[in-house]
């Protein structure tokens, strides 16, 4: 009986030996945890709510953010464009529900030349980099002004504006420089916009008033909230042009920079057909008619040669 049971041990613990190669073995044909199919696989998808609106994404190896290629749009028939709706002459919706404005006056030619339909996403200045990185839009051209540390976050194509910082203030108390601002006063801001970095890297003493939206903005200033507001030359000239009582007593703040598309990080191919509109563009003075089109009712005839950039190439 004791034989028995030894024999019976052996031969199972032999049985138990080769039911583990066996498993051992079969394990070439299974793909490892963290494979490339697996890894593949975090290269595609976005926000669910845009899937509609943005397929196919893929993700970017520089930032993690999300864009669909230049063909995949194309593909799709649509491409997303962030766009302000509410600052006037850029970018803003009319009485028929419909975007105008220059940086929609050159949507419309991008959607035209790529032959796809635009689905315009209204932005505000502070959710632009945003925006971009979550796939919601696969353009900005809602005023972007190119900065270096904007730059690091996504890419710029070449510009087709210029643009410096201005201040405008009621005619009752004109401030032509910031050392004008008293302790107790405060400066009005859009939040993600170049005044409000500069202000705050350059002269931490003022306290700044931050709004999200330029509708929001405008009324603090008219309901006398703040001594002044900040913002871009181009923007508070023509609030002062439009609204009496208003003098942009500094009309150029800072360096002189421009306007520019952007995109998603890491998003060439879009880019690249980006750069070459722009330059093929100056063949027609595209930039100057858009202006003309858009612009010269708030700013005149005298601002153009200075705010268009035409085919990317600005004044040395």
């Amino acid at each position: 009986m004791k034989k028995n049971r030894k024999l019976f041990a052996i031969l199972l613990t032999f049985a138990l030996v080769l039911s583990l190669a066996a498993c051992g073995s079969s394990g070439g044909s299974a793909a490892p945890t963290g494979s490339n199919d697996a890894a593949a696989a975090g290269k595609t998808g976005g926000p669910a709510a845009d899937a509609a609106e943005a397929p196919a994404e893929k993700a970017s190896e520089d930032s993690g953010a999300v864009y669909r290629t230049l063909e995949e749009i194309q593909a799709s028939g649509t491409i997303n464009i962030g766009v302000f709706s509410d600052k006037n002459p850029f970018g803003y919706v009319d009485e028929n529900g419909e975007y105008q404005g220059y940086d929609v006056y050159f949507a419309n030619r991008i959607g035209e030349d790529m032959g796809v339909e635009i689905n315009f996403v209204s932005t505000e200045a502070a959710n632009r980099v945003e925006y971009l990185e979550t796939g919601k839009v696969d353009i900005i051209l809602a005023n972007f002004t190119v900065t270096e540390e904007r730059a690091e976050k996504v890419d710029f194509a070449l510009p087709y504006m210029n643009v410096a910082l201005g201040v405008v203030s009621p005619d009752s108390r004109v401030i032509t420089d910031l050392s004008e601002i008293g302790e107790g006063d405060q400066v009005i801001v859009i939040s993600g916009t170049t005044a409000e970095t500069y202000l705050a890297e350059n002269n931490p003493e003022i306290t700044l008033q931050k709004y999200d939206t330029y509708a929001n903005a405008k009324n603090a200033l008219e309901n006398g909230n703040a001594v002044a507001w900040a913002n871009d030359n181009t923007e508070v000239i023509a609030f002062a042009l439009q609204n009496p009582g208003y003098t942009v007593g500094i009309p150029s703040l800072g360096s002189q920079d421009t306007i520019a598309p952007a995109v998603t990080k890491g998003n060439e191919s879009l880019l690249n057909w980006i750069n070459e509109e722009i330059t093929s563009l100056a063949d027609e003075n595209f930039f100057h008619k858009d202006y003309e089109e858009t612009l010269v009712d708030t700013y005149g005839a005298d601002y153009e040669d200075s705010l268009v950039v035409e085919g990317g190439v600005t004044a040395q």
